[in-house]
């Protein structure tokens, strides 16, 4: 497809294409000043550019001029250090004639970009599919250079959520206690059908015209920053959409992965990814785990390559500048090259150096998936440092549904969620580390256990009192359900109740909850707001107890204070005798249960309601 894409709105004197086919496309679009790496990448595409000479306007030196497979491609390298005007031209010439020409521009960066905070264990992360949320705006329902078109009535279809629905409800987020909003991507995904998803992005600079502009995305982030809330991009840098402009037009034949027996050059993963730190793997294996396909819609992007390398690097750093970005998560993180992704982490926190990003480790033992985290012993030992700050608890995620539904027996309920809590000594960082019960690929907590808000009242109290950044999926907290087994993926993305004007009824207002709404609302709000300001939760040491007839124990501590959580899997109410506590409740007479704020006698024992979760902070 060859046209001319305006990447988003600027004035005329910021951006100017000539209207020759010579000059179509500029990535990035500008750049800024001040980087703790100066050296800046510019990729000029059009019909044979390669053929043309190219030069800058105000005496700004190419360091480096790069020409590849395709003539529509040039690379142009300059130091931003050595440039000293504002803007400068790129001039496209054959014989002194001007075949196009490009105005590009050097921003000042905000004050205190480089320094800016990210979320940490302080945070509560809300993970949001944003076609599923709320519609702020009906007119960007369908859109006419987009392929797919809104239709609710198609499980599968575009529903019409939008960043305009979300900051419509910014008031319902920050009141529930969330502080950090994770929505899956909004990058243009132009395919045909099953776009709503956004995993195969179509354009890595604009995001995509039904969920609004870049300017929108921009305003969603300010709007949360003006809340002392962060906004996390969910990037892809393992696979695109097959309908990319530069997929449709490779720079280069490495690229993407091709396989020359698969159609198209399709082949897809043997999804094998624990293959990248098997000593013993065979080749083959891990070629197909990490160059294999996810879909005939997603070719695998070759992270090898410099230029892709390169390109996906300066493609996030200009988001997190643009967008004013608090974090990254980061899509089938191991599915990539590790030695480039090592790389591309590095240099995205040396520019940002309290820059969070976690990535989606999804394996089944904390040996694995530890491996991956920033300092690893683990990933020492395989001769690798991630440079990667953050993964996601997939062995916790794992055990909490059997643990929560198996009947207790020497290696079967609650006992799991000690198992996998008894491996924290593999992280480096284990403060650092993502747990969560459910996201947007899993099956939902509520449809798992009937919607009894006991569980879910249980499973919430856990990820959010163990270390760790708790995440929630969206309208679990109203007891929303979804079976992936029967309705597929597109039941655990039901659209949220009220987010649509011909809503029936609206849990966004409290006021119009319904009354199971309520109780599991109510409980998600009153733990999330009490976690914000405790310190101990969020960074203090754990004290765990070998759970026994059906009930988990620990204690969460520092040197100012103490809390004790305790939840009763039990069928039937618990009594504890509290001596067998006392290493950790020596200099405790008594203590404040956080969600009831009933107050309990510490000197004895301890009754626990059954299928309940109790949260005490302790007082002498």
């Amino acid at each position: 497809m060859r046209r001319i894409y305006t990447i988003f709105a600027l004035s005329a004197a910021t951006i100017a294409f000539s209207q020759s086919k010579t000059l179509e496309k500029v990535e990035p679009a500008f750049w800024w000043k001040g980087m703790k790496n100066p050296e800046l990448q510019i990729l000029v595409y059009g019909k044979g550019i390669a053929n043309h000479e190219i030069s800058l306007s105000d005496g700004v030196k190419i360091k480096d001029i790069q020409k590849v497979e395709s003539p529509n491609y040039v690379f142009i390298t300059v130091n931003t250090n050595e440039i000293n005007v504002p803007k400068f031209t790129i001039n496209i010439g054959k014989d002194k004639k001007n075949l196009g020409s490009y105005t590009y521009e050097l921003k000042q960066r905000n004050s205190g970009s480089a320094d800016r905070e990210s979320y940490t264990s302080k945070d509560v992360m809300y993970l949001i599919m944003p076609d599923r949320f709320a519609n702020g705006n009906e007119k960007n329902d369908s859109v006419p250079d987009l392929t797919e078109k809104g239709d609710r009535n198609l499980p599968n279809g575009r529903h019409g959520g939008d960043l305009q629905g979300i900051i419509n409800n910014l008031d319902y987020i920050q009141n529930l206690g969330a502080t950090a909003v994770w929505l899956t991507p909004v990058n243009e995904d132009n395919e045909k059908v099953y776009s709503y998803h956004g995993y195969a992005q179509t354009d890595l600079y604009k995001i995509d015209a039904r969920y609004g502009t870049n300017e929108d995305y921009k305003k969603l982030s300010q709007e949360l920053n003006k809340r002392n809330m962060k906004l996390v991009m969910d990037y892809v840098t393992n696979h695109w959409g097959v309908s990319h402009w530069m997929i449709k037009d490779l720079p280069t034949k490495d690229w993407i992965h091709l396989f020359k027996e698969g159609e198209n050059g399709f082949k897809r993963s043997n999804y094998k990814i624990s293959t990248q730190f098997d000593t013993n793997a065979s080749e083959i294996d891990k070629k197909y785990a990490l160059d294999g396909w996810f879909d005939k819609t997603m070719p695998d992007i070759n992270q090898k390559n410099p230029l892709v390398l390169k390109y996906l690097t300066q493609n996030a750093i200009w988001w997190i500048e643009y967008a004013e970005l608090g974090g990254f998560r980061v899509d089938t993180y191991p599915y990539n090259d590790k030695e480039a992704m090592a790389k591309w982490a590095k240099a995205i926190t040396d520019e940002y150096p309290k820059f969070n990003i976690v990535g989606e480790t999804w394996l089944g033992t904390a040996g694995q998936i530890s491996a991956w985290q920033k300092n690893s012993k683990t990933g020492e030992a395989a001769g690798y440092n991630s440079n990667l700050p953050s993964v996601m608890d997939f062995m916790l995620f794992g055990e909490m549904p059997n643990a929560f539904k198996e009947k207790e027996s020497w290696n079967k309920g609650l006992i799991k969620l000690y198992e996998s809590l008894s491996s924290d000594f593999l992280y480096p960082d284990i403060n650092n580390v993502m747990v969560f019960f459910e996201n947007h690929d899993t099956e939902r907590w509520n449809e798992i256990f009937n919607a009894d808000p006991n569980a879910y009242k249980m499973g919430l109290t856990l990820i959010s009192t163990v270390r760790g950044i708790p995440q929630i999926y969206y309208g679990s907290e109203v007891g929303m359900r979804g079976n992936k087994e029967k309705g597929g993926d597109a039941d655990i993305r039901r659209d949220f109740p009220g987010g649509w004007k011909t809503d029936k009824q609206n849990a966004f207002n409290p006021a119009t909850q319904t009354s199971e709404q309520k109780e599991f609302y109510q409980f998600t709000q009153k733990l999330l707001n009490w976690r914000k300001g405790k310190e101990v939760i969020h960074t203090g040491k754990t004290k765990n107890f070998v759970p026994k007839d059906d009930i988990f124990t620990y204690f969460r501590y520092n040197d100012k204070e103490s809390v004790m959580m305790v939840i009763n899997n039990n069928t039937k109410d618990q009594t504890l005798d509290l001596k067998y506590f006392e290493e950790s409740l020596k200099g405790f007479s008594k203590g404040k249960e956080v969600i009831s704020g009933k107050e309990f006698s510490l000197q004895n024992t301890l009754t626990i309601p059954a299928k309940t979760p109790l949260i005490i902070e302790l007082e002498k």
